[in-house]
């Protein structure tokens, strides 16, 4: 296996609604910036990748007008996935692990202002039985959350909990959307929106970007003082239906912490992708981790949710991390569709 870094992140300021930008206008300043970082441009690039949705856009294949925010003349290498920018960092490392390439540049973006999000997600869902029936989002994650809570698993008060810690964390973080310092009871104070979900529980809706530049070997040590080195990264996906789930659990991701070697070594960071409150209480117990990881020290997706991007973002912030020296080893997450269907776990490591 060869070595395989992230070396450089950018992300743009997360915002509820950036109307005076496309998602092209939006993209080129975090690229360049993510390449400049390590003093690169597109041509130093062996291979780009993309992840976005166009259901968000509207539009049929406008993910390859995007392109024009990195530049693609002289043809370039490029690919693109329906997914989080989390699973095209997948793609790049499995693309730099067959030696094909030495670098690669990963970016995401995702503008939710634009339509009804809850329901546009509604297309992740089974076609024939479920989707027809347009349940929102929001209204599935209730569904988890109220299974969640009558198993004795976790209470209302411990989601609070981590609403209140998240938004508090996010107060240090000038790229969140959302960051306050309010107390967990007064979260409580306030009504159900859906039931037995409150303001506090749910995600800001959000637009964003975010890019990651990968490197391998020699590359990435001559491009990066300390690259975030991925030691461990898996992604598992479990059944569509929701009622052959147990809801309260979360095997994918627990499979998918195993395979990336989380329990190799102790953990100071973790990057959850837990849109709701209850999702990051599942994920700890899943994953394993313990009380003394910092999880979401930028605010997680409770601060920012840019969709297709969250999940991005957690990467970078631990690599972050990694790059500056405040941290050895981290574990970033990733999640997509309903009621965390689908889990990406990587391990980052400034040690290699």
């Amino acid at each position: 296996m060869r070595d395989v870094a992230i070396i450089s992140f950018a992300q743009g300021k997360n915002e509820r609604s950036i109307d005076d930008r496309n998602e092209v206008e939006m993209l080129m300043p975090v690229t360049g910036a993510a390449l400049a970082a390590v003093d690169m441009t597109i041509q130093d690039i062996g291979f780009t990748c993309s992840g976005s949705t166009d259901y968000l856009a509207g539009a049929a294949f406008s993910f390859v007008t995007t392109l024009d925010g990195v530049g693609p003349w002289p043809p370039i290498q490029e690919s693109h996935v329906e997914m989080d920018g989390a699973w095209a960092v997948y793609e790049a490392w499995v693309k730099l692990q067959l030696g094909e390439i030495d670098s690669a540049l990963v970016y995401c973006y995702g503008k939710s202002s634009p339509g009804d999000l809850p329901m546009v997600m509604t297309r992740q869902l089974d076609p024939y039985s479920v989707g027809p029936l347009w349940p929102d989002s929001v209204s599935l994650a209730a569904l988890q959350a109220r299974a969640l809570l009558d198993s004795g698993k976790a209470t209302v008060e411990q989601m609070a909990e981590v609403a209140a810690r998240s938004r508090k964390a996010a107060l240090a973080n000038p790229n969140a959307q959302v960051a306050n310092d309010t107390p967990a009871d007064q979260h409580l104070q306030q009504p159900e929106t859906v039931a037995p979900l409150r303001k506090h529980d749910c995600p800001p809706l959000t637009d964003g970007v975010a890019a990651v530049v990968l490197a391998a070997d020699d590359v990435a040590r001559q491009r990066c003082e300390r690259p975030a080195w991925i030691t461990g990264i898996d992604h598992r996906i479990e059944p569509m239906a929701l009622g052959v789930r147990d809801l309260t659990d979360s095997p994918s991701a627990r499979l998918a912490a195993q395979k990336a070697g989380v329990g190799d070594g102790p953990v100071q960071v973790a990057e959850l992708h837990a849109p709701f409150t209850h999702q990051e209480l599942i994920l700890r117990e899943a994953i394993g981790l313990g009380e003394d990881v910092d999880v979401n020290p930028s605010g997680g997706a409770l601060a920012a949710n840019p969709m297709m991007t969250a999940g991005l973002i957690r990467m970078g912030e631990v690599a972050s991390r990694i790059h500056s020296g405040a941290i050895d080893r981290g574990v970033a997450h990733a999640t997509s569709g309903p009621c965390l269907q689908q889990n990406l776990v990587c391990v980052l490591e400034g040690k290699r």
